[in-house]
């Protein structure tokens, strides 16, 4: 949720931040603005509701000067709807002061009346403008701006990263973080500020992650970092592995298109180094010392949205191999139902972005409990990962699309390697279901390879259906949470009613919902290594087709007993049923991306969503 970037240096600061704001869309923004100290001294702003677009137009209409300091932010509507008004920056201190803020302050509402007090006029509906004005009435009996900051931070109550410069202070950009994510790039004669390296990577790919509760300052010649109550903080610089071409589209008609065609490098990538002679070895699990993953008796896997389904196919696969009781909990409930936790007890956390502020509290939740945590996450250095014990990175690549494609089919194949780590230091794993695993793993980035070419197929059916209004997807075992998946994709992006259910629970209920023409897609287990699973499935198609569904059947390629019951069929490649998640949402993944596209809907950008969501 909302993008900003700061920036010190000789480059045209306008056009920096631009950049950097195109770059931090993704995010899912209703509003965005910058600000910038110009030559002669004084605070310039420029903001506009709407896209990005409509803010360059303004820029074009109503240029800013030059200048070597600015801050940029792309808004995500909280408090007070997306307006030019309540867009950023916001101004304090009569003007000579811009702030910007992601987040929200809980206890704006007091405070706002202490800016009120202090004769400052607030223009806007947002928290955001507080706290503008009350850093700005700070800065005016301080004057300083890094000391305004520390006398301001402890009084917030909430999330926020914020980004201030002062008239009085040119060529410095100061930045609090406080539970939201704020990365520096580091440049030769310039530094930037982000709420990820997108922000930055076009110019730099030397960045240093920000702690929670700590206080950057970054002027072009130098960064310090310091925590609230002023202590210097030692930092350490990384290198970001992927560079701004790979954040580009590259000539696809969308990021999601370009995501769901790189699903086999991102599972190659996954595995890559984790396969040491025929045996799955996770250095990052290594590192917790066998005999401490050998005491784990239970793993609870914690996660929102897309990541929770991830989450689920993963505990089919680590009970089975490590034979350890796994459930699947939603971060936001996690911490709320006072669960049972032991030392005995890992807590598997899954982010693409490693900022999911839920995810992040139930993380810190199960560390003050002692808890053993693991994180899995594809973005490198980011906050859950540097707060729990081990960290199992993805390798996927930068995810821009809203709706995640790429980072899902990561996460299980994460998981999966997880599984069969654990199954082969607790010995519950035997030598040759062991190795089968490793050669399915390997096998795994050419049928995914495969299930990427039955687009052809999805986008016809999509256009048939373009004007279809509801969708059901059936699936059983580990097609159930694929079920769930297809459906929320549907929801993300195309705006229409979709629902996923296991397929033995139809006659409990969901069966109601079957009416002639209703579109079905079902998820059919392989008749070759589940033939129970796969008899009830078709039985369930029987059912649904009797009432005059439309049936969808995803199927392994030499199946022809759906045939007679199937209107459509899609063929995948022949695998292993705990494997077969990662080849069957692709499918779903390419038809929700065409429907939402014959709906001339943005595929990228959802109405109402955002890529990260870093409040509670």
């Amino acid at each position: 949720m909302c993008g900003i970037v700061g920036y010190v240096g000789p480059n045209e600061t306008v056009e920096v931040l631009l950049n950097g704001l195109r770059r931090l869309e993704y995010r899912g923004y209703d509003s965005a603005g910058i600000a910038v100290i110009d030559d002669a001294g004084a605070v310039a702003v420029r903001k506009r509701s709407g896209k990005l677009a409509r803010l360059i137009e303004l820029l074009e209409d109503d240029p800013l000067p030059s200048g070597g300091t600015g801050i940029g932010h792309t808004r995500w509507a909280t408090h007070g709807g997306p307006s030019d008004v309540n867009a950023h920056p916001h101004l304090g201190d009569n003007g000579k002061l811009a702030l910007i803020h992601n987040g929200i302050v809980e206890n704006f509402s007091e405070l706002k009346d202490e800016v009120l007090a202090g004769g400052v006029s607030l223009a806007s509906e947002t928290d955001s403008e507080v706290v503008a004005g009350l850093l700005g009435l700070e800065y005016a009996r301080v004057g300083d701006l890094e000391t305004a900051f520390r006398g301001i931070v402890r009084r917030l109550q909430g999330t926020f990263t914020l980004l201030a410069t002062h008239q009085s202070e040119p060529g410095k950009v100061v930045a609090a973080r406080h539970h939201s994510p704020l990365v520096v790039g580091l440049g030769e004669g310039e530094n930037f500020l982000g709420s990820d390296v997108a922000a930055f990577v076009s110019s730099t790919r030397r960045a240093v992650a920000v702690d929670e509760d700590n206080i950057a300052v970054i002027t072009a010649d130098e960064v310090r970092i310091t925590d609230f109550d002023g202590n210097p903080v030692e930092f350490t610089e990384y290198e970001v592995e992927w560079d701004a071409e790979a954040a580009d589209k590259g000539g696809w008609s969308s990021f999601m298109a370009k995501e769901i065609n790189e699903q086999p490098e991102a599972v190659a990538n996954t595995i890559r180094g984790r396969i040491e002679n025929g045996q799955v070895e996770i250095p990052e699990l290594t590192e917790l010392g066998d005999d401490r993953l050998r005491g784990i008796d239970r793993i609870v896997i914690i996660a929102c949205g897309t990541a929770s389904y991830a989450g689920q196919v993963g505990a089919y696969a680590i009970e089975q191999w490590a034979r350890i009781p796994v459930e699947v909990q939603l971060s936001h409930e996690f911490r709320y139902r006072d669960p049972v936790l032991s030392d005995r007890t890992m807590v598997i956390s899954v982010s693409q972005s490693g900022e999911t502020m839920d995810t992040l509290m139930a993380v810190k939740y199960a560390i003050e409990r002692g808890v053993t945590t693991v994180s899995v996450c594809n973005t490198q250095s980011a906050t859950i990962p540097r707060e729990s014990d081990a960290a199992v990175y993805t390798h996927a690549g930068p995810e821009v699309a809203v709706a995640s494609t790429k980072a899902f089919v990561a996460q299980i194949t994460a998981l999966y390697l997880v599984g069969l780590h654990l199954g082969r230091v607790r010995g519950t794993l035997s030598a040759e279901v062991g190795a089968a695993a490793v050669e399915q793993l390997e096998e795994l980035p050419e049928k995914v390879r495969e299930a990427v070419a039955t687009h052809d197929q999805i986008a016809q059916l999509a256009h048939w259906m373009a004007d279809t209004r509801s969708v059901l997807f059936l699936g059983r075992h580990v097609g159930y949470p694929v079920a769930l998946e297809g459906a929320l994709k549907l929801k993300e992006i195309a705006y229409i009613h979709a629902e996923g259910f296991a397929a033995g629970e139809l006659k409990h209920g969901p069966i109601a919902l079957i009416d002639h023409g209703q579109p079905v897609f079902v998820l059919v287990p392989s008749p070759r290594t589940s033939p129970l699973m796969h008899s009830k499935v078709v039985s369930n198609i029987q059912e649904i087709r009797a009432r005059g569904a439309r049936v969808i059947a995803i199927v392994e390629k030499g199946d022809t007993a759906v045939l007679p019951f199937a209107d459509d069929v899609i063929r995948l490649p022949l695998s292993d049923p705990l494997f077969d998640p990662v080849l069957q949402v692709i499918p779903l993944q390419w038809f929700a991306l065409e429907l939402s596209t014959v709906k001339g809907l943005d595929v990228d950008q959802p109405r109402n969503l955002a890529k990260s969501v870093t409040v509670e």
